[in-house]
């Protein structure tokens, strides 16, 4: 009987180290060399993770993947979290790379579905990012991984700084699974503010010749928000957050989140609801969060990443945010959906198109943008044991009346307007992804949000409270009955959404107690980015593109 060798991923890794001696000697690899060893260390159908998170990017290790030989370096298989640069593309424009397995796509999404459609990508999955993560661990174990910090000493140890994000994800997987790990850095130092990663994971450091891309992604401007979204903002407020007492939440990006978020000092002080909603967060460190912060609105805030101009805010709000011993934030995106999906009470978010079920989407016609972590975070936790009374209210709500074991439920929240940009309708009878799924072979229709996880539906009409629903004709005449004059809106029964507003399962704005007459700008705690920096003590720093003073 042949003996069966157990360490053959083991021998791989030093065959290609072996290789990679030729290139550089050593951790430290000039940035002229990276490519050079990218064609060493890298083999042709590999899985490669290149770190593009929702902010920070290994913009310039993705370049020099872009450049390598298609000839030596070919048919990857890559696995990201979010393709947003213009050499992430190039790689299947040039046969570098044919697979992606990927949660978001963003600025590139109108050019995915192109390629998608050209034969070029060949598209495994598009995850939610805590799935994604998770299979780094069973079946989609990066070989090689390129990934971004903010600095590495010469033994390799890494300090990943506010913006830790994926990294110690991408490489823990990684190094310990016999895979290479390579990082860029802005620089090259003796001694780090702290360590993050720990430099036997790394096998390679290059500093880049720029520091590394980094996006405000969830940074809105004040001056933008509408009295539509304040509406909305003051209806979620009175009609969820007071109702429920949600205390637990993660707001998604958008206007309509940071409505919200500058009405807790005004319209919800004036409810006297401080100390009564809103204390526990989980998302980035939002601008628009700094009055409620200053009000003594917010207790805890823990981040996927952070937000570019926010560093000297957080640091100097410990009590706050999540710091380490060097003063800047330390944030972990896996972590972070982990309590976002069992450790929330509520999520809010908004989508591109809603069907009648209640099923969103993000992925339209000519964009394959992703999900990002919507379909995570916005999911009711199945496996969630522990008890809070938003979540035992919401679910006696759901089952009031039935005969089942007794449960609570996540609160999953949509807010959007009845139309979009270019008066395309937000709530249709079939969402695009269907017609996406047939177009490109996918098994299923690539679904954002689930309906039967949705429990409220918040437009400029009111909102639906489809844990009362009891069947699914009452479900499809509560959403006609916030979807205003879409087609969708327009077939509504008149009788049976007046019947629902008797029960509770619609709330126009009068019906919660709202005056449309409040809803102006007046009422927002920050009407422009200026006015934040006010409210922060001059410690929040926003990017150029936000400076029009």
């Amino acid at each position: 009987m042949a003996i069966k060798k157990w360490d053959t991923q083991a021998e791989n890794r030093r065959a290609r180290l072996l290789r990679a001696s030729s290139v550089c000697k050593g951790k430290i690899v000039p940035a002229d060399r990276v490519t050079a060893l990218f064609e060493e260390v890298i083999e042709p159908g590999d899985r490669v993770c290149l770190e593009g998170n929702n902010q920070k990017q290994a913009d310039f290790l993705a370049r020099c993947l872009a450049q390598v030989d298609p000839q030596r370096v070919y048919d990857l298989h890559m696995v990201q979290s979010v393709i947003a640069l213009p050499s992430h593309i190039e790689l299947f424009e040039r046969g570098i790379a044919h697979k992606v397995d990927f949660s978001y796509s963003g600025p590139m999404g109108t050019r995915m579905a192109q390629l998608v459609a050209d034969g070029k990508i060949k598209i495994g999955a598009i995850h939610t990012y805590l799935e994604l993560f998770g299979r780094y661990f069973i079946d989609l174990t990066p070989k090689v991984s390129l990934i971004v910090a903010h600095s590495a000493d010469r033994q390799g140890n890494l300090y990943t700084g506010p913006n830790t994000e994926d990294t110690p994800t991408i490489v823990e997987a990684t190094a310990f699974k016999s895979g290479i790990v390579i990082a860029q850095v802005n620089q090259i130092v003796e001694t780090l503010p702290r360590v993050d990663i720990p430099g036997d994971w790394i096998d390679y450091v290059t500093q880049a010749p720029t520091p590394h891309a980094l996006e405000p992604l969830f940074t809105r401007d004040p001056a933008q928000i509408s009295e539509i979204q304040i509406l909305m903002a003051m209806m979620v407020i009175k009609g969820i957050y007071a109702k429920y007492d949600v205390n637990r939440l993660n707001h998604g990006v958008g206007f309509n989140a940071a409505a919200i978020e500058l009405l807790l000092p005004t319209y919800a002080q004036s409810l006297g609801l401080k100390g009564k909603i809103c204390r526990h967060w989980m998302l980035n460190p939002h601008p628009t969060l700094i009055p409620a912060i200053e009000a003594g609105f917010v207790e805890s805030v823990y981040s996927p990443g952070s937000e570019l101009g926010m560093e000297d805010y957080v640091s100097a709000r410990p009590d706050v945010f999540f710091t380490g011993s060097d003063g800047s934030q330390r944030s972990n995106r896996a972590f972070s959906h982990a309590a976002g999906h069992y450790a929330c009470d509520l999520f809010i978010g908004s989508s591109l198109q809603m069907d009648l079920q209640g099923n969103s989407s993000t992925v339209t016609l000519d964009r394959i943008t992703g999900f990002g972590g919507a379909p995570n975070l916005g999911a009711d936790a199945r496996g969630r044991r522990h008890v809070s009374p938003t979540w035992l209210k919401a679910g006696r709500e759901a089952q009031s009346g039935l005969s089942t074991t007794p449960r609570g439920r996540k609160l999953v929240v949509q807010i959007m307007e009845t139309y979009r940009e270019h008066m395309q309708p937000a709530f249709v009878e079939r969402l695009d992804a269907w017609e996406m799924m047939e177009k490109t072979g996918m098994e299923l229709p690539p679904i954002m949000v689930y309906g039967d996880d949705v429990s409220h539906i918040v437009t400029e009409e009111g909102i639906a409270n489809l844990l009362l629903c009891r069947t699914e004709e009452e479900r499809n005449d509560a959403i006609r009955g916030v979807a205003g004059y879409t087609p969708l809106g327009l077939g509504r029964s008149h009788s049976a959404v007046e019947n629902l507003r008797d029960r509770g399962i619609v709330s126009r704005p009068e019906d919660l107690g709202v005056d449309h007459r409040m809803a102006t700008r007046d009422l927002l705690a920050a009407r422009t980015v200026k006015e934040l920096v006010h409210w922060s003590g001059g410690l929040y720093q926003p990017p150029k593109s936000f400076r029009n003073w």
